[in-house]
């Protein structure tokens, strides 16, 4: 049994991951802003992660064997995350991303951990990261420098969980899915670019497997989680019913969701060394769509 503490996470995948930890039996904690309450069995703590006052007198004297960070975007977060936490916790879990690899070359095996070493990341705190534009137009930088914090001479040990592209549950909040059955209703072009790359997804129940199993884990530093293989736009939208999809190249601009410029496709055999078994995401693609898309489409 741990004793667990969840920030943010009350819904999608988070809210999946709170339920195993629930069942499992650990002592689990969640923290937000008191937006929506966790479920029952779990303790409740409010306060605004961004105010380290608030966060620290929010937590008292309290001490868990993990922490996992839903929403830490920035390196502002992972450093008051990183002051408030020291000699509080046995283990930090942050939940990261995929578009650390923005600007890296993915193989064909999938781009691996080390293309992105955190302890060379430059950290900038003088950056707007508290204007929600902004944040949002960094989003990768935002997860790299924040990593970055946590592993300069780190206050505890930690893992940086890069998630791939997550697919699946009826609660999908992103609309993502939905942009595609809208345009094969309508008949409305579909935007990608001249070269459409491919990218590795995770299935949403499949994330929460990963994510309670870290926590039981003792490894360090990043570590990509993803389905096995990638998957083409093409190959999502062939499961979406309607069409025929008219698909329209654009050389820049705004494109599709899950349309992309440069690939996205992770190298996973470092968590299936360390002992997760990965499902391939063709397998359960078929069932994502309809999970989100549901009988209206």
């Amino acid at each position: 049994m741990h004793d667990v503490l969840v920030i943010g996470g009350n819904r999608y995948f988070g809210k999946r991951l709170i339920d195993r930890l629930l069942a499992a039996g650990d002592r689990v904690t969640v923290l937000n802003r008191g937006s929506s309450a966790p479920p029952a069995g779990a303790v409740h703590l409010v306060a605004d992660r961004d105010d380290e006052r608030a966060l620290t007198e929010a937590l008292g004297d309290r001490v868990f064997d993990v922490v996992v960070d839903q929403v830490c975007y920035t390196p502002s977060q992972a450093a008051i995350a990183r002051r408030v936490f020291a000699g509080r916790t046995r283990r930090y879990v942050m939940t990261s991303t995929v578009e650390v690899y923005e600007y890296e070359h993915s193989p064909a095996a999938g781009v691996p951990e080390d293309a992105v070493d955190p302890r060379e990341v430059a950290v900038d705190l003088e950056l707007p990261w508290d204007e929600a534009r902004f944040r949002d137009a960094h989003y990768g930088e935002g997860k790299r420098q924040a990593e970055a914090v946590l592993a300069a001479a780190p206050a505890f040990p930690y893992t940086a969980v890069r998630v791939a592209h997550v697919l699946g549950g009826e609660d999908d909040f992103t609309g993502r899915l939905a942009h595609y059955a809208d345009r094969l209703r309508t008949g409305a072009p579909i935007a990608v670019p001249a070269a459409n790359h491919p990218a590795t997804y995770i299935h949403v129940e499949e994330i929460a497997d990963f994510l309670f199993w870290a926590v039981g884990q003792d490894f360090t530093g990043p570590v990509n989680a993803a389905s096995h293989g990638t998957l083409t736009t093409d190959e999502i939208v062939a499961h979406i019913p309607g069409g025929p999809a008219r698909f329209q190249e654009v050389e820049v601009g705004e494109v599709s969701p899950f349309s992309f410029f440069r690939s996205y496709g992770m190298d996973n055999s470092r968590a299936t060394r360390l002992g997760f078994a990965f499902t391939d995401a063709r397998q359960w693609l078929p069932q994502a769509v309809a999970e989100t898309l549901g009988k209206d489409h």
